[in-house]
């Protein structure tokens, strides 16, 4: 049964891409009267002053549930009594991911987690219309050997990767659950594949890749000087590979999109979403990042630091950064990190993967956004957030 106001519950909603969906329903996209709650889920801990998203009684933040819990009928009783009005919820943006470095149980624990949570709205909400899951850029072989990788541009109606490459991939199985759990079900679903996604996340973020480059820069300029020339820190192929990164404000924007077209989305329908359909460079992007941080940009020289590298040589230095400029203590160096993210992204990324996002945009999405409308935005809202200075 449909209904006109809706209640949004939002899995992992203090990660990048949970944040933003956050912020844009907050933000009544895409028209007011639209949402009538928002109910964002985080694992850690979240304030609503940290959250830094906007003033309004629709929002109820709840951390720590526990999606790893074992027992269904045990989840489901804490759902009912953590989530309030879980009985109205319309729509599901899941986000929940929990990184191990076995990837055996970090596949287990990923299905686990999506089966229990789903599992548990579909019965405890009579209402429920939708759910909104993300994949990404590894479902075309992102992270294997250029060889392997899918031709350019690449679409949505490519086949899936077969074994052993699709052994790399918890995707497959999340999807799989979903597509069988949802047959002859009231409500639908869709998949969503950005690349790379470049977004605030108020907690932090194991892959933020904005947050990485607004330290590397801050530092940059605090050791080298206004206006000093920063080489690009990769190498020259990652420097003039085409891809669409994604940021988060945009494929917020396209999910929520898919949320309300069902007709369209519907049945496990997968979409490309990313900023814009033009696709980018390195080369292109490097000048127009350094300039926000009043440096210049050059190609790699070969000779550059890796930024995590760069950022752990100078941790002495960002510290009495955190001190002058009063920043929060907890974001250049994290327990949250993932160790080598950055050489994927700037190095080893060094093939062409750009998308074909014809299907979103022939659906009838219309926005784009600039590399700085999302670059400069994250920066700002990092700068807020007394994360940089």
């Amino acid at each position: 049964m449909a209904t006109t106001r809706k209640h949004a519950l939002v899995f992992g909603a203090s990660g990048v891409s949970g944040w933003a969906v956050v912020n844009q329903l907050l933000q009544d996209y895409p028209s007011p009267g639209t949402w009538s709650k928002v109910t964002a889920l985080t694992n850690r801990p979240l304030t609503f002053e940290t959250s830094q998203w906007p003033t309004t009684n629709k929002l109820e933040i709840i951390s720590g549930l526990n999606l790893l819990e074992k027992a269904q009928e045990t989840f489901e009783e804490q759902v009912k009594s953590r989530i309030t009005d879980i009985t109205t919820v319309t729509h599901v943006f899941y986000y929940a991911y929990k990184a191990s470095t076995n990837f055996e149980q970090e596949k287990r624990d990923a299905v686990d987690m999506l089966s229990r949570s789903i599992t548990a709205v579909d019965k405890l909400s009579p209402v429920l219309e939708f759910v909104a899951f993300q994949t990404g850029a590894k479902m075309y072989g992102f992270l294997l050997q250029e060889d392997h990788y899918f031709p350019t541009p690449l679409r949505e109606s490519l086949p899936r990767l077969k074994p052993p490459f699709s052994d790399q991939l918890f995707y497959h199985d999340q999807l799989d659950w979903l597509d069988a759990y949802s047959a002859q079900k009231s409500w639908t679903w869709c998949e969503t594949r950005p690349d790379i996604i470049i977004g605030f996340a108020p907690n932090h973020s194991a892959y933020s890749l904005a947050a990485s480059l607004a330290i590397y820069f801050s530092l940059w300029r605090e050791i080298n000087g206004p206006g000093s020339v920063v080489p690009f820190p990769g190498n020259q192929k990652s420097w003039q590979a085409k891809h669409n990164e994604a940021g988060s404000d945009m494929i917020a924007k396209q999910t929520i999109f898919l949320s309300l077209h069902s007709n369209i989305s519907g049945n496990g329908n997968a979409f490309n979403v990313a900023s814009s359909p033009n696709h980018e460079t390195w080369e292109e992007k490097w000048p127009q990042l350094c300039k926000y941080f009043g440096l210049q940009s050059a190609p790699p020289s070969g000779e550059s630091k890796e930024v995590r590298q760069y950022i752990n040589d100078n941790l002495d230095r960002w510290r009495k950064i955190e001190e002058t400029f009063q920043l929060r203590t907890d974001i250049a160096q994290s327990e949250v990190t993932m160790p080598g993210f950055e050489i994927l992204h700037l190095t080893l990324a060094d093939f062409d993967r750009h998308y074909d996002l014809s299907k979103i945009y022939g659906a009838g999405f219309r926005d784009k956004n600039t590399v700085m409308e999302t670059w400069g935005l994250t920066f700002d809202r990092m700068r807020k957030a007394k994360m940089i200075p």
